[in-house]
């Protein structure tokens, strides 16, 4: 008898990369790259182009892998966000991997939003965020994360988690994120989770960032959410957790609309 061949899951793989030059009406597409589940297509918006990247494979089991890439030409200005939710399913053994890289010419703004990032009991997903910054350029970033979803009951029992998030000026770093969530912090006390289903870092890194720090604060009094803000050199972040979701959202929502000029992406608002 001979052995039978090992169980092969099927993978799914994505790139999506964006290049936005000046325009005669603000930035204009020069380049779209899309290969396998990854996607990405522009809205019109009052602010600049939207750039919406999309997975069309439905979300990240064990294995996968996903790259979004957006370079901004100097001056140009543009936000960037995903079309839903991303969800981390469980993982039979290896991980699932993202790679966020975006490049932002000399005097250029990025506001980088994407929607929620789901975890599912026993997914595992690392996760690296570059944002590259040319001298005066600036941008607004935003992650959040849910562990499992609290209307439909969900908890999670294991957890693997490694998020890194790097911005830089000129290759020098300027904010720095490793995250490593594991296990064990699900049922940490004050000094980690707390109980806590959800959290999400804002970081806004630009000239005069820090002078939108009591406006900010100001805002910091969602029911079910706490929060803290500092400002300094240049940067404003902002730490939120909550017992759910939606008030997560509900807070971040409310600091959005004082940190970017506007309405919400379109998707958004869907």
């Amino acid at each position: 008898m001979t052995a039978c061949p090992a169980l092969q899951h099927q993978r799914s793989t994505g790139t999506a990369q964006v290049r936005l030059v000046p325009g005669p009406s603000g930035a204009r597409l020069e380049r779209l790259y899309q290969a396998g589940s990854a996607k990405a297509f522009l809205h019109p918006g009052p602010a600049g182009p939207e750039v919406v990247f999309l997975n069309t494979s439905g979300g990240l089991a064990g294995g996968d892998t996903l790259d979004y890439r957006l370079d901004l030409a100097a001056g140009c200005r543009a936000t960037a966000t995903t079309q839903t939710a991303e969800r981390a399913y469980r993982s039979i053994g290896p991980v699932a991997r993202v790679s966020v890289a975006h490049r932002l010419g000399a005097g250029a703004h990025l506001d980088w939003l994407p929607q929620e990032t789901i975890l599912f009991d026993q997914s595992a997903l690392h996760r690296e965020t570059v944002i590259e910054l040319e001298t005066d350029a600036s941008c607004l970033m935003l992650e959040s994360i849910i562990l499992g979803r609290a209307a439909m009951g969900e908890t999670l029992a294991a957890v693997s988690l490694r998020d890194t998030r790097c911005i830089t000026r000129t290759d020098r770093p300027v904010l720095i994120e490793p995250l490593h969530l594991s296990t064990a912090a699900l049922g940490a006390g004050p000094g980690i989770l707390d109980g806590a289903r959800a959290f999400a870092t804002l970081a806004l890194v630009g000239q005069g960032g820090e002078d939108a720090l009591a406006a900010v604060r100001a805002q910091l009094d969602e029911p079910g959410v706490s929060g803290g803000a500092s400002g300094f050199d240049g940067k404003l972040i902002i730490r939120l957790m909550a017992r759910e979701g939606w008030p997560l959202r509900r807070q971040i929502l409310r600091l959005l609309s004082v940190l970017r000029p506007g309405p919400l992406p379109r998707v958004w608002q869907s």
